[in-house]
């Protein structure tokens, strides 16, 4: 799966026999391929871990490379993994009593709004890896979309209302009203694209300098950039009409809300495009049903937290709105495409600084564009997955991962990280078990005389279905 830290394949190891071993040679095309050698002592380039080895020479003083018993992965993309899927258990447990741990609430940037973007990042960064040879490519293809295809419809099982709840014992769901999107949908489609375009869309220039890299892989950056504007465009062009919702209140009865729009390029909660295109493709009833703009101050008296209604709330206030919609994914893709470019300094480039120096400038050039486009009012927004917030949080997974990768794989300070390493490498274990709630859910079936005397019940807080990670 695309979460569980094997998408980077490992490298070949050293030879076994002192007669015959292999070296990597970069070829004229800018790639490499493994090239025989008759000695032993000759000095091999490791591509994922950068510098070299040699079966005689004396270690290095640091920063090294690992170990060859470490040389199976790169250690730092399941740490970053891990270390994304302990934020993602912290924002769910800790965000009700913290807000700055919370996802925002419509405008604005928190802890919480950065879980969905470094995944995404991570999945681009491994992909390279997974794609760095790739002998067949329809085959390829056929089995990046059938990944897809079992994960997004394990997003659906998760997501799509099929388990009620902590607290509750029963569960299905009615397909009229499933929730056709969420995060694991969101991450297959994003996998889907950048996938084909690793697969399809490699130049064959030689790489010598960063540039180069943007050169051999122009066409993918095309089609990162045609996303962005497309999104960009919809999402400030298009005209949103007047439109009415139903809920269901107390009793089974349909309470009918009017919202008075008519207007182009709005961006809050009421009459933005992103909403309207979900509501039109998928369904309103196929949304999610409990909208992050539900703690704004507009709708609730207790605001960055959920309350009551405020006398004067907006009619939009309690319509279903998909903070993983159809139309936000459009920039959740080109989060991952900007992930595939990150990776790519992996495969091209050998030396420590060079990868590092490839990182930053790039990590700060997207943060120096994001806050500069919020300034001037295209503000960061994570449910509409606006440019700003996409480039802003790109930014930052990159610096991330250059810090990583500098601790864990430049200097081998492996310890302190083990315990992320191993969430890394279990990453959609632990989110099916933990953060959809599947291991509460279980635990919860087991009780002492009445349903409420349970370990579950005994928490400070009750954790709602849906609440984790769906942003």
């Amino acid at each position: 799966m695309v979460m569980d830290g094997n998408a980077g394949a490992p490298l070949p190891g050293p030879a076994s026999t002192p007669a015959l071993c292999c070296r990597q040679r970069r070829t004229a095309m800018g790639g490499y391929e493994l090239v025989r050698s008759d000695d032993a002592a000759v000095t091999t380039p490791d591509l994922e871990f950068g510098g070299s080895t040699s079966s005689k020479a004396e270690p290095l003083p640091p920063p090294r490379p690992p170990s060859p018993a470490a040389r199976q992965r790169l250690v730092s993309l399941d740490v970053f993994r891990g270390i994304t899927v302990l934020l993602m258990i912290i924002v769910d447990d800790v965000g009700g009593f913290l807000p700055a741990l919370n996802h925002s609430p419509w405008d604005g940037v928190t802890v919480g709004d950065f879980v969905m973007p470094f995944f995404l990042f991570i999945v681009g960064v491994s992909l390279t890896l997974a794609y760095k040879r790739v002998p067949d490519k329809l085959e390829e293809t056929k089995k990046a979309v059938l990944r897809a295809l079992r994960l997004f419809c394990l997003g659906l099982v998760l997501q799509g209302g099929f388990f009620h709840g902590v607290r509750s014992l029963s569960f299905g769901v009615d397909i009229t009203k499933i929730r056709l999107m969420g995060t694991l949908q969101r991450i297959a489609i994003a996998y889907l694209v950048a996938a084909i375009c690793e697969i399809w869309l490699k130049g064959d220039d030689d790489v010598n300098y960063g540039l180069d890299v943007l050169k051999r892989y122009r066409n993918q950056l095309f089609v990162g950039l045609l996303l962005s504007v497309m999104y960009t465009v919809l999402l400030y062009d298009i005209y949103v009409p007047d439109w009415e919702y139903q809920i269901t209140g107390p009793g089974s009865t349909q309470k009918s809300f009017f919202v008075k729009c008519g207007v182009r390029g709005d961006t809050g909660p009421g009459c933005n495009a992103v909403g309207m295109v979900d509501r039109a493709m998928l369904g309103i009833d196929h949304l999610y049903r409990r909208p992050v703009y539900a703690r704004t101050k507009e709708c609730s008296i207790d605001s960055p937290e959920n309350g009551p209604l405020p006398p004067d709330a907006p009619s939009w206030c309690q319509a279903p709105f998909d903070p993983e919609g159809l139309l936000s994914s459009v920039m959740a893709i080109v989060t991952c495409l900007i992930g595939l470019q990150f990776g790519h300094v992996i495969i091209h480039f050998e030396k420590h600084n060079e990868r590092i120096i490839n990182w930053l400038i790039p990590s700060f050039s997207m943060l120096a564009v994001a806050f500069s486009m919020d300034f001037i009012g295209m503000h960061m927004n994570k449910p509409l997955y606006t440019l700003s917030y996409t480039l802003a949080t790109a930014g930052a997974s990159g610096l991330l991962f250059a810090a990583i990768y500098t601790l864990v794989d430049m200097y081998g300070f492996r310890k302190p990280t083990i315990s992320m390493e191993w969430l890394g490498k279990h990453a959609l274990m632990i989110y099916v078990l933990v953060a959809c709630n599947i291991l509460p859910m279980f635990v919860h079936g087991f009780y002492w005389k009445e349903p409420k005397n349970n370990l579950v019940s005994s928490r400070p807080s009750e954790v709602h279905w849906n609440q984790s990670m769906k942003r």
